[in-house]
Formats: structure tokens, sequence, C-alpha cells
């Protein structure tokens, strides 16, 4: 009996080892040299870095919501939006208008749609003023949102964080301010949540 309870024992911290080898610095995912600071310092911050006329974010986003699902109360997950083109900063300002009138998650999968099935770009102000109206949001709210002091500063704070994070394109999922995962660092977007799901793992325990 007592063997066989060593054997069991043996066997299970041996499959642990395997899991914590799976994934490495390099093989996986990549640290970010110098972490950065997050919101909630009791929680674990997951964060996309995405473009919504991105078509690999769009390819990503049923992962996304698939593993949104089983969040714990641990971790807390955000959106940041970049801008790492000239036609993105539309995209991103339209972001924090849905975020700032809490109609984000509403409207996420109909843009994304728009763009990538019914190819209308939404590239303008005024694609996206009347994008909005659909939502219940007069062209006038709209405009005011969209050109607000309030939205202009989460871009410099989004800018200035994914600068920090050392990303250089989308989509990217920074776990704590430490790790960055993308399709190229996982292997493929169907693996991206797994990475992501050790590094968790791997903050819990630190």
């Amino acid at each position: 009996m007592i063997k066989l309870f060593s054997a069991v024992v043996l066997s299970f911290f041996m499959s642990l080892s395997a899991f914590a080898a799976e994934y490495s610095d390099g093989n996986g995912y990549t640290t970010i040299k110098t972490p950065v600071r997050t919101s909630d310092p009791s929680k674990i911050e997951v964060t996309e870095i995405f473009w919504y006329g991105c078509p690999h974010c769009n390819a990503l986003e049923p992962y996304v919501k698939a593993w949104k699902k089983g969040l714990t109360d641990d971790v807390d997950f955000k959106y940041l939006p970049a801008v790492f083109g000239r036609n993105w900063l539309a995209h991103a300002k339209a972001f924090y208008v849905a975020d700032l009138l809490g109609i984000e998650g509403k409207m996420r999968a109909d843009i994304f749609n728009t763009i990538h099935v019914e190819r209308r770009g939404l590239n303008s102000e005024d694609a996206l003023a009347n994008f909005f109206e659909n939502y219940g949001v007069s062209e006038d709210e709209f405009r005011k949102q969209f050109n607000s002091f309030a939205v202009n500063s989460r871009l410099s704070q989004a800018d200035a964080k994914i600068r920090a994070y050392g990303a250089r394109g989308v989509p990217g999922i920074i776990v704590n301010g430490k790790y960055l995962v993308s399709a190229q660092t996982a292997n493929g977007n169907q693996n991206i949540f797994n990475v992501v799901n050790f590094l968790i793992e791997k903050e819990r325990q630190n």
C-alpha cells in the first residue's frame, strides 16, 4: 500500500513538472522586460490588445468569448485598443465611446461582423456615428464623446501601456503586466489560452 501511494504521488508530481515545463520564456510566451503595473494588484490582470479591423482579432474573438465564460473571481479581463496605423484611430476611439456608454459588450460582435463579414470598414467618424445610432446613441451624443477629453485621455494611456508592453502587433494577450502571448508565440489561436491559463496559474503561485 505504501509503495502504491508513493507511486501515485510520484506520478502526480511528474505530471505537474511536465505541465510546468510545457511553456517557458520564448516558448509559448515572451516575458516583458519591465513589468507594467496593473489596475488592481489583488487580481491577475489579463488584457487583449486588439483592433476591430484586424482579421486575426476577429478570428480570435470566439476563443476569447469561450475563455471568458470560465473566468474566476481572481482574474480581471480587459480590452486595450491599439493604434498602430492611421486608420486604426477611429476604431480605438469608437471602443472608448462604447465603453464609456456601457454598450461595448453589446455591440462588439456586431462591429466585427460589420467590418469582416459585411465588408463595411467603419473607418470614419460619420460611418461610426450612423452605426452607433443602431444602439440608441444619437449622432450629437456620439460626436460629443468621440471628440471628448475622456476618450483622448484613454487613448493616450492605452498607447503608453502598449509601448511599455513592447507589443508590436495584434492580437496580443498580456498576463498581469509581465507576459505577452500571441498566436506566434503560442503556435496558433487555439493554443493562446492554454498558455494564458498556464501563466495565470504561475502568477497565483507567486
